[in-house]
């Protein structure tokens, strides 16, 4: 099940700016459901708000593996 995860985290973008995208468009689509006082539209806004902002980006950080860690030589000075 693990692997299975893992590929599918190698779907997901690794930059951010889709998640802002999708925030974005979760408060836009949240606003015009209020304007329009429809419950669909409210909920459709919230859970794109909700998915943008938590779900896929912590998705990405538990799924990815930790990177190697670089380790300073004895010549280099700080």
């Amino acid at each position: 099940m693990p692997d299975f995860a893992l590929s599918l985290a190698t779907l997901l973008p690794h930059s951010g700016t889709p998640y802002i995208v999708l925030v974005i468009a979760g408060f836009a689509i949240g606003f015009l459901g209020h304007l329009s006082t429809s419950r669909w539209l409210v909920a459709i806004g919230v859970i794109l708000i909700f998915l943008g902002a938590l779900l896929f980006p912590l998705a990405l950080n538990i799924t990815e593996r930790t990177p190697p860690q670089i380790e300073k030589r004895a010549d280099e000075a700080e």
